[in-house]
């Protein structure tokens, strides 16, 4: 008799939990196949430490081969779901597509950036929810400081010691915190930055920081960022993004080269694709993580919208500690159903407690009620990270020692461009390549190092610092939507040439520079169809689905 067959699609904080518990209760008395983008499970809460330069990036991944070892795992992206047919249609890295059956399914596919209709953020500002964003932003922050230091016109210099975060949640408190401590580390003992003072805005619509959470834990958290010299403005947020800054609210032009986006996340377009009911993209669930009138089909974690049976009415929030611990309900209740686990059981989970990373020894958080900051707090927050990971501690206790006693080491390694993270991609999790064939992207003539634009080519609608278009149409898409490739390629962060800015500037190249649009599951479809003879250039290759984690 052949074994009962289950694919999870994801490989986040639901989608890893599912996969460890299931291999524990079936024994090998089912197959279990786990698809995911990359080869890793990514603890999302300390990537605010790998770029600040804490932590070095191998250390918040946890390979899938190596921990779950009675699980298949299947490198490549879920691009669609026959639910009839029951089975899962996917692209591998390369580009080969594969089918994989199913008895029961797991849809744990995670989050990707949320974009808002404000002109010039999908080509000017950069995400946080992938590996390659935080890498991308610890060369990017470390590269303005260097350029900043020989620069001569000082409104230049202030320009690039200038950053902006959008959104005071978790990820981009932590951002904002972990940031100031790394730039002022920087400039602290280098002749030629002597006087420099890098800042750090960090802005947001709400009222205060970390609306989401405890008032005592956001008195805090404001409390320490102002101590640190973050310019923390509530109540505001970008208008307009330019090449050379930002447009706010209040009508204010702040002159930057760097928007960082961490305004919060949408569900991954693959639920929507399912035409199954939804709550706010959010795949609609039982309190047993199944889908009504689908007894094969369960979802957790950010794609699913799971009953808050503590809170009546409600949902559970998209953060990674419902995610984890949906993550085994949805194992036990895939094993009960296929009758070789225990009885099934409702999601309920009361929170414990949170904590909030602030850098170095400050931290905010409540455990079991009580309030604690400064040391006592960061002690907390610390052991908590290294309690919920499930490996890499004692590097992870390593990394955190030798920072405390050594300085970081400020250097940029060019491994991620800044086109090859544009904030409209679907996956974060993956690094753009530069064109259809895999060949290197040619630059723009005059994007050579030492060239200077050419000025007979200005970027459609760009606008001069402080005057931004009152006209200009939103390039990012309609939350929860799934773009098309069509739309893709006309939208976000450029046209569909496969032009590379210049290595030098990378960010902050013109914008005639600016890399291919937005990748789609489409795309990547269509760059390995045959095409009829006369017809164009084959698009970019394509990746649309997200395995990313909620923040905790």
């Amino acid at each position: 008799m052949s074994r009962p067959r289950i694919v999870i699609v994801g490989a986040g904080f639901a989608g890893y939990r599912a996969a460890r518990t299931l291999s524990r209760l079936t024994r090998h008395r089912a197959e279990i196949t786990l698809l995911n983008p990359t080869d890793y499970f990514l603890y999302l809460p300390l990537l605010p430490q790998v770029a600040a330069g804490i932590l070095e990036p191998r250390r918040v991944t946890v390979s899938l081969s190596g921990t779950l070892r009675q699980v298949r795992m299947v490198l490549g992206e879920a691009d669609g779901i026959d639910l009839d047919a029951r089975t899962v249609h996917y692209t591998g890295p390369e580009g080969e597509g594969g089918t994989l059956p199913y008895d029961r399914l797991i849809l744990a596919a995670g989050s990707v950036n949320k974009l808002l209709p404000i002109p010039g953020v999908a080509e000017h500002a950069h995400g946080f929810r992938g590996l390659p964003e935080a890498l991308y932003l610890r060369d990017h922050v470390t590269r303005q400081v260097e350029l900043a230091a020989t620069a001569a016109d000082p409104k230049t210099c202030s320009a690039r010691c200038t950053f902006v975060v959008v959104g005071a949640g978790y990820t981009g408190t932590e951002v904002a915190a972990q940031g100031q401590l790394f730039t002022d580390a920087q400039v602290r003992k280098h002749p030629l930055r002597a006087g420099m003072r890098p800042r750090w805005l960090l802005l947001d619509i709400a009222d205060r920081v970390l609306p989401e959470l405890d008032e005592r834990l956001s008195r805090t958290a404001d409390r320490v960022l102002r101590q640190r010299g973050v310019d923390v403005r509530m109540g505001t947020s970008v208008k307009e993004a330019t090449h050379d800054g930002v447009l706010l609210t209040d009508g204010e032009f702040v002159d930057t080269r760097t928007l960082v986006w961490c305004v919060g996340v949408r569900p991954d377009p693959l639920a929507e694709s399912l035409e199954l009911p939804l709550e706010r993209g959010r795949l609609l669930v039982d309190p047993h993580l199944q889908v009504p009138g689908r007894p094969e089909l369960f979802a957790a974690g950010d794609a699913a919208a799971v009953p808050d049976l503590e809170k009546p009415g409600q949902y559970t929030p998209m953060t990674a500690q419902h995610a984890w611990r949906q993550g085994k309900a949805v194992a036990h209740n895939v094993a009960a159903s296929l009758g070789i686990g225990g009885e099934r059981r409702a999601y309920r989970h009361r929170d414990m407690g949170f904590v909030v990373d602030l850098g170095g020894v400050k931290a905010a958080a409540n455990p079991l009620g009580v309030h604690l900051s400064g040391v006592a707090a960061g002690a907390v927050t610390r052991g908590y990270h290294l309690a919920a990971m499930p490996g890499n501690r004692v590097r992870v206790a390593a990394d955190w020692l030798l920072d405390a006693v050594l300085p970081r080491q400020a250097v940029q390694l060019g491994l991620v461009r800044s086109w090859s993270v544009p904030l409209d991609t679907a996956s974060p999790e993956l690094v753009r390549r530069p064109g259809g064939d895999g060949k290197p992207a040619r630059k723009p003539p005059g994007e050579e190092p030492g060239e200077k634009p050419s000025a007979a080519k200005p970027s459609a609608g760009k606008q001069s610092a402080g005057k931004p278009s009152a006209g200009k149409q939103s390039a990012g898409p309609h939350p929860g939507k799934k773009p098309s490739a069509e739309a893709a390629r006309g939208s976000g962060a450029a046209s569909n040439g496969s032009q590379a800015p210049d290595p030098v500037q990378d960010a902050d190249a013109p914008k005639h520079a600016e890399a291919p649009g937005p990748v789609t599951r489409a795309d990547l479809r269509a760059a390995h169809e045959p095409r009829p003879q006369g017809s164009g250039d084959p698009s970019a290759p394509s990746r649309t689905r997200n395995a990313s984690q909620g923040d905790t």
